[in-house]
C-alpha cells in the first residue's frame, strides 16, 4: 500500500512533505496576523508561539489526510 502520497506535475510527493509545508506557511500567517493586529507587542515568545501554531496545523493536516 506505501505512504499516503499526493500526484503534483507528474511527480508524487509524501503527505508528510505537504503537511510540513503547510505548517510553515500556518506559522508564517499567524506572525503576520500578530503584527497586523498589534498582538506583536504583547505576546512574549513569538517564536516559540508561532511555531507551536504552525506544528498544531501540520499535525491536524496529517492526521486528518493519513486517516
Amino acid at each position: 500500500m506505501g505512504a499516503p502520497s499526493y500526484a503534483l506535475f507528474g511527480a508524487y510527493f509524501p503527505h508528510w512533505l505537504f503537511s510540513a509545508v503547510l505548517g510553515i506557511f500556518v506559522a508564517l500567517a499567524a506572525h503576520r496576523l500578530f503584527v497586523a493586529t498589534g498582538w506583536s507587542r504583547t505576546i512574549p515568545l513569538q517564536l516559540s508561539v508561532c511555531t507551536a501554531i504552525g506544528l498544531v496545523a501540520a499535525v491536524l493536516a496529517w492526521a486528518l489526510g493519513a486517516g
